[in-house]
């Protein structure tokens, strides 16, 4: 009977548990901190308040060893988030921009890390990195000297199978693996071995919408697959449960993932002619209803607003110049034509409380009509050398509830010459 006695106890006290491991997740937004020179308290106030309305818990602040401002700047971000109710972590960049000393790393973590709105595990700040295979052995001095840190590194490079040899010096991983790089949908066939290879430490996993740069003074000039990467992204975190999910990113734009607003100052140079007039805001919108489904561990949440997010490159892929782009970097096994890669289409995902109907027209023509489920669903279309304004509707029982009209798709090229492989995105509500 005793034990019967104590499986009755477990079983009362397991929807607690759940609950406990559930509140236990969180959304952060990797945050280009090093674009941030011209930043004011205003605009960091504005960030915060629109993260916080996505439902994001907080900014992973990508910095780097060498900017006059950093610390300028991290001292108005902790001041926003902390009088905001936002949590901040910092990500050490040793990727690029010269090497960082170990005790300046040291230095800074204890310098931010006794702030509220510093993001903690186990009452230890979380600190990651964007690559830094050639400082692993010196975290450990990083732990002594500042009394302990939750150390969730980006070490992709190294694989899953490299990084099972250093697994006991780290408490979780992230890795910076959110497109496909080839001609085929994302899966998360690199998750599962990721996964595998933490041996039951944290993994956070890394969900962006889109990936295209054109920077020739970095040497970068290329995309990979988006299309609907934004929507079944996050289809597979509610699959996969993640302990944590990273969004890449909340403002690069020079690589052309970023979800929060255009701020110019931040747009690096070479960058404003794929990233003007291209907002990205509407993908927040889906945000809200993912965030809720992840942390409740089911899709079973409500909607709490109707509305459609739609996105499209505004010119075909094959009417200009590819502009030597290539899909996926000359660094990697194997490179694809741009126009491999992706589809000529209009994206929309729905959020409707009840089954539906999705409508898209592009200059007054209906290219694409279907039935969508309640919930969060993809409906899309070809352009199909269609041109002119796009309208999207949504639609019950034979009437439309939500409409939206979004910038013009032209056949013809820009002044360049030159593919926009970058993404226009509204939404309707």
């Amino acid at each position: 009977m005793k034990g019967f006695s104590k499986l009755l106890q477990a079983l009362t006290l397991l929807p607690f548990i759940t609950k406990a491991v559930t509140a236990d997740r969180a959304v952060f937004a990797h945050f280009m901190h090093g674009l941030t020179s011209g930043y004011n308290p205003d605009l960091w106030r504005k960030d915060i308040s629109l993260a916080k309305e996505a439902g994001i818990d907080g900014f992973a602040l990508n910095i780097g060893p060498h900017d006059n401002w950093t610390e300028q700047q991290l001292d108005a971000a902790y001041d926003a988030a902390d009088q905001l109710g936002f949590k901040m972590l910092i990500s050490f960049d040793q990727a690029c921009c010269g090497d960082w000393d170990v005790n300046e790393v040291s230095r800074i973590i204890n310098k931010y890390k006794g702030r509220g709105s510093y993001y903690k595990v186990d009452n230890k700040p979380l600190v990651s990195t964007f690559e830094g295979t050639n400082f692993i052995d010196q975290w450990v001095s990083v732990r002594g000297s500042t009394g302990g840190i939750y150390l969730v590194p980006d070490w992709a490079s190294l694989g899953p199978d490299g990084f099972k040899n250093h697994v006991g010096k780290v408490d979780g991983a992230f890795v910076w693996d959110a497109w496909s790089i080839n001609t085929e949908q994302k899966t998360t066939a690199q998750d599962v071995a990721w996964k595998n290879a933490l041996g039951g430490k944290p993994y956070m996993m890394a969900v962006s919408p889109w990936f295209y740069t054109s920077l020739p003074q970095f040497n970068k000039n290329w995309l990979w697959k988006g299309d609907s990467l934004w929507f079944t992204r996050w289809e597979q975190v509610l699959d996969f449960m993640p302990d944590y999910v990273e969004i890449i990113t909340w403002n690069d734009y020079g690589e052309s993932h970023y979800i929060g607003p255009i701020n110019p100052p931040g747009i690096v140079e070479g960058a404003n002619r794929y990233v003007d007039n291209m907002p990205h805001d509407g993908w927040r919108f889906m945000l809200p209803y993912y965030i809720a489904a992840y942390k409740a561990g089911t899709r079973d949440v409500p909607i709490t607003q109707e509305g459609l997010v739609y996105w499209y490159r505004r010119t075909p892929k094959d009417n200009c110049s590819a502009g030597a782009t290539t899909c996926s970097p000359p660094s990697y096994p194997q490179q694809f034509p741009p126009q491999q890669c992706v589809d000529d289409a209009v994206y929309v995902t729905s959020l409707s409380e009840s089954d539906a109907e999705v409508e898209i027209s592009i200059g007054g023509q209906v290219v694409g009509k279907g039935a969508v489920k309640k919930g969060a669903a993809l409906f899309w279309a070809p352009l199909n050398g269609n041109e002119g304004p796009v309208m999207v509707k949504l639609i019950k029982d034979g009437k439309t509830v939500v409409e939206g009209t979004g910038e013009a798709i032209s056949n013809g090229c820009p002044a360049d010459g030159l593919t926009n492989w970058n993404a226009w995105v509204g939404v309707a509500k």
